[in-house]
């Protein structure tokens, strides 16, 4: 905890919503805050270009792709905007997602469609999960002669299931669907190497598992995809008379949106330094194990169930309290309220989850202490 800025009085188990950052990483990004106010002129008009491509190369070599096929974006929802508005969908077209894809990005679909007039389906991928391709094989069932596109996540947010997005990539390239992948909670929990995963596109937050600062993320388009990919934002990037000219229409179009604070961005690199150093693969699988005996512990209390096996998550698992009959808002605010646990208590169509992130700074401690809260406010006369 002591290379963190989290508080100390708080058990916090929720790494997956909104991330953390280093104390170091943190400071770097405070520095860059600084150099951009002691000479705003100078640092955005003539250095900052330089600055973006050096961070680029180094989150597209740490992400296996080639730095002309990244710009950074603030989130996923902003790069699920640019697709949903972008691409030529009409009304004999069909996007297919899964049903466990996270609110705002399938927010981006479904306006987009009111507006053109396309569908947005939604796979059922029903729990509990038995292997990879029953995933793929499920998910598949929604494709028709149609789909023109399928989005979905890489880790899902609500129910923490790694999807085989590269043998459903692979499935849609051979029928000539496009794919974009949302990846928000894979790069710093994960490896990911976008070349072999196959998508045409991919989105993920920076500030989750890499622990950069809130607000940094990337958005991927294969180089021979990006003439499909038009800016959601029109800047100066986009017309005639250019502020600056890069490397490429896609990095133009998309990079400079205005005046903006780019801090997050460039101390991405840090991040990814901090991890390179600290969050080794002995790391990752402490932490996967704590998540693990969380899971495992609370399911020896009666009632509640046991949703993934272990080799379908990471650093993030789940806790179903449905049979408990809980409201999911109370018990979330009692654990936070009386026990200083910060958890998602989650709703995802019938069910009721409780969603455990574990990170470096977690402790089985922790995990106890959640054990013993959950015992004390599931018991009958609690529930």
């Amino acid at each position: 905890m002591s290379d963190f800025l989290l508080d100390p009085e708080v058990i916090f188990l929720n790494h997956g919503s909104f991330g953390a950052c280093p104390k170091t990483v943190f400071e770097e990004y405070q520095r860059w805050q600084r150099e951009l106010e002691r000479q705003p002129v100078r640092f955005l008009q003539r250095e900052l270009p330089g600055l973006l491509a050096d961070a680029r190369r180094q989150v597209a070599s740490y992400l296996g792709a080639n730095a002309n096929e990244v710009v950074f974006v603030a989130n996923p929802t902003f790069a699920a905007n640019t697709i949903a508005r972008s691409l030529p969908l009409g009304p004999d077209d069909e996007v297919l997602i899964s049903d466990h894809e996270y609110g705002a990005c399938r927010f981006a679909f479904e306006h987009a469609a009111q507006q053109k007039g396309f569908r947005v389906v939604q796979q059922a991928i029903a729990l509990p999960v038995e292997s990879p391709e029953a995933i793929a094989d499920a998910f598949w069932q929604g494709v028709t002669e149609k789909t023109k596109l399928i989005f979905l996540s890489h880790i899902t947010s609500a129910t923490a299931l790694e999807l085989p997005v590269a043998q459903i990539c692979q499935r849609a390239r051979e029928a000539g669907i496009l794919t974009m992948i949302d990846g928000a909670h894979a790069p710093g929990q994960i490896d990911v190497d976008l070349c072999k995963l196959g998508a045409d596109f991919y989105t993920a937050t920076c500030h989750k598992w890499m622990c950069a600062p809130k607000g940094s993320g990337i958005f991927y388009a294969r180089e021979d995809r990006q003439h499909l990919v038009e800016p959601l934002v029109v800047g100066w990037g986009w017309g005639a008379e250019k502020t600056f000219h890069r490397e490429n229409e896609f990095i133009e179009h998309h990079e400079w949106l205005g005046t903006y604070d780019p801090s997050a961005f460039l101390t991405v690199p840090a991040a990814i330094t901090w991890q390179n150093q600290v969050v080794t693969k002995e790391v990752r699988q402490r932490s996967r194990d704590l998540v693990h005996s969380a899971v495992h512990l609370a399911a020896q209390i009666d009632g509640i169930e046991r949703v993934h096996p272990d080799s379908f998550y990471y650093q993030m698992g789940l806790i179903d309290v449905t049979a408990k009959c809980v409201d999911a808002e109370a018990l979330k605010s009692r654990l936070y309220e009386k026990y200083r646990i910060e958890i998602p208590v989650i709703r995802w169509q019938d069910r009721i989850f409780i969603r455990v992130s574990a990170h470096a700074y977690t402790t089985q401690g922790d995990i106890q202490a959640l054990i013993q809260a959950l015992q004390e406010q599931l018991s009958p006369q609690n529930s």
